[in-house]
Parts: structure tokens; C-alpha cells; sequence
């Protein structure tokens, strides 16, 4: 039984099923902010990464908030598997503990992108001729912005209660702000429906950029005033841009590669118990959604993919927890391959579903 289930949008479908999957047709390969349970798509990536897949004929744009540009930052250093792998230990590794405050888990973070993040190879990421880095950062807007955890639950309070009626309503409370490299934003920037600005990266707020990211509200300290943005407080861009919710396509023919954990798909991270609320078809076009299937992920540990309540569970035994997910990761190792298997071979034709 495969470990793998495919699913595509309209044109994604019918490209794939007329004359198969081909990665010089990817524009664009989407990484969500999933917490953990991107340990399921490491080897996906490795794969992609190590068999120079993606961006032979043109540049790639990796676009990505929370955990997904966590992941892509790796991809544009030098020695990028090894990056990767030094980024997947350390992510792995790291221990939290009851007496942790937002502030010190900030600082843990830091550490985290340090260790796989040099800063004197920062020039040559940015240089990368393969690769687009998009990171979806939301710069918080009135309460939200306040580190006083009531406060700012309180802010989140409203902000659900809002979103509940239109997701347009996040607006009140942040401000969509994606930070890239090359010489322009990514396309999708320019689509009618985008909301928010664009700030190019730099040198100097490289780093940063990539931590706010992941600042999840009340949990982790926000990144404050990012260097060459509007100043102000940056967190986690799952906030606005959970799963998926942009056409990441840059033309008509090209292809969106999304590694996902599940088969929902969920705009925004408040939107989690919100059962109807879901991505539009034009969105999802162009997609090609790869994640694991219900019989490989009751092989992992605890019959479940990894996922930020590990860290409570086992807060008071955190080797529990990192024996369970590099147990997750090494299983998941194979997915890449499988999923190049079933390109090389044509059975990807056969197997593809429509979203």
C-alpha cells in the first residue's frame, strides 16, 4: 500500500493525468505553518534538495511561513542538505521547559537558526541563482502587538470572534508582510487579491525575518521592527496564511508543489474550527498536494504525526519527545523517493485525485 496520496487542483489534474508530472513545470513549491509536523516532509525535501530537482531551467520560489520558511531557509546556504539536516537536529534537539516565558523561547529560536544559518554565508543565499525565498511574516496591529499575554489574548479573543464572520476582518488585526529575495516579489504579490507589502531581503534582517515567522502568538515573543520593514511587532505569518491561500502560480501552464500533512487545507490559523472554511478552486488550480496516508501515519510513534502538543505532553521527559520524532523523521525519509518513483515511472497518472 502506498505511503503516499496525490491530490491536484483542476489544472494540476488535468496536466498531470494528459502527459504526466515534470519538475520543470514547478514555479513554485509551497511550505505551510504546520509547527512539527513538517518532520513528515523532510525527506520529501532532502530528496528534491539532493537530486537538484527543482529550478534547473529557471528559478524556483520557495514560499513559506512559520515552519515552511524555517525549512526553505535552508535550501538557498551553501552545502544546502547539509543545512538542512543541521536545521532538522537542532529543530529536533531543542528542550523546553515549564519555566520557559515567549521571551526565552525566542531566544532558544534564535539558536535554532543559528545553527544552520551562518551569517557570513548570508551574501551567497541571497545571490542563490536556484531558488526564491518568500517569507510570510504578519506585523501585528493594535493589542495583538502587546507582549502582555492578556492582553494580547484578548486581542486574539476578538480577532477569532471577527474572522468567524469574514476572514477579511484578520486585516484589523495584522498586516500581511512578505520578505524575498531576487530582483522582484514573487508573482503572487501582484495577484488583485493580495493584502499586505513586500520588503526585500537583506543581510541584515535575513534572520529575523525567518524568526517571525514562526513567533506564534502567546507562545513565542514577537521580533520586533525588522530592518528595511515598517516598524512594528512581527509574528507568526500562519496568523494570515495557515496552510494555503494564494495562487502561487506565476503563469497558466506552471505548477505549485505543496508537501502537506493532511488532506484538509486551511487558510488561516484561525480558521481551524471554522469546517467551511477553505481555499477557492482558483487558488487551488494549480496545485499539487503530496501527503501521507492514513496507513503510514499510523505507523508513526503514537500513531500521529508530530505536532506542538508533544511539547506539553512530554515536557517533563523532552527525550520521549525527540526519540518519537526522529523516530517520525527517520520513516518519513523515504517519501521523496517514493514520490520520484512514481513520477519516473508514469504511475502518477494513475494515482492522482482530484481535489
Amino acid at each position: 500500500m502506498s505511503r503516499l496520496r496525490i491530490k491536484a487542483g483542476r489544472k494540476a489534474y488535468e496536466i498531470i493525468r494528459d502527459g504526466g508530472f515534470h519538475f520543470d513545470a514547478v514555479s513554485a513549491y509551497f511550505g505551510a505553518a504546520v509547527g512539527p509536523r513538517w518532520l513528515v516532509a523532510s525527506g520529501f525535501d532532502l530528496t528534491l534538495l539532493t537530486g537538484d530537482l527543482l529550478g534547473r531551467s529557471r528559478p524556483v520560489h520557495l514560499i513559506g511561513s512559520s515552519a515552511g520558511a524555517w525549512r526553505f531557509a535552508a535550501w538557498l546556504q551553501p552545502q544546502a542538505a547539509d543545512s538542512y539536516r543541521r536545521f532538522m537536529n537542532a529543530y529536533i534537539s531543542a528542550r523546553f521547559t515549564r519555566q520557559d516565558t515567549p521571551e526565552t523561547i525566542l531566544g532558544k529560536f534564535a539558536d535554532i537558526l543559528g545553527s544552520y544559518i551562518e551569517d557570513d554565508a548570508l551574501s551567497f543565499a541571497l545571490a542563490n541563482k536556484r531558488y526564491r525565498l518568500s517569507v510570510i511574516t504578519a506585523r501585528s496591529r493594535g493589542l495583538v502587538a502587546s507582549e502582555k499575554l492578556l492582553l494580547q489574548k484578548s486581542a486574539l479573543a476578538a480577532c477569532f470572534a471577527l474572522n468567524f464572520v469574514s476572514r477579511s476582518q484578520l486585516y484589523r488585526f495584522a498586516e500581511r508582510v512578505v520578505f524575498y529575495n531576487g530582483s522582484k516579489p514573487p508573482p503572487f504579490c501582484f495577484q488583485p487579491s493580495f493584502r499586505g507589502r513586500y520588503v526585500r531581503l537583506n543581510e541584515i534582517n535575513f534572520k529575523h525575518a525567518v524568526m517571525a515567522s514562526g513567533a506564534i502568538p502567546l507562545v513565542v515573543a514577537g521580533v520586533k521592527n525588522i530592518f528595511g520593514a515598517p516598524d512594528g511587532v512581527y509574528r507568526d505569518g500562519g496568523l494570515i496564511d495557515y496552510h494555503l491561500s494564494h495562487q502561487f502560480a506565476g503563469k497558466e501552464g506552471d505548477l505549485v508543489l505543496f508537501f502537506h500533512h493532511e488532506e484538509r487545507i486551511i487558510p488561516g490559523w484561525l480558521d481551524k474550527k471554522i469546517k467551511r472554511r477553505a481555499p477557492d478552486e482558483q487558488t487551488l488550480d494549480n496545485v499539487v498536494m503530496v501527503f501521507p496516508s492514513q496507513s503510514f501515519v499510523d505507523r508513526l510513534p503514537d500513531g500521529k504525526i508530530p505536532d506542538r502538543d508533544d511539547f506539553l505532553t512530554h515536557i517533563d521527559n523532552p527525550g520521549r519527545r525527540i526519540e518519537n520524532w526522529n523516530r517520525a523523521a527517520s520513516l518519513s525519509a523515504p517519501l521523496g523517493e517514493e514520490f520520484l518513483d512514481l513520477v519516473e515511472s508514469g504511475r502518477i497518472r494513475d494515482i492522482v485525485e482530484k481535489m
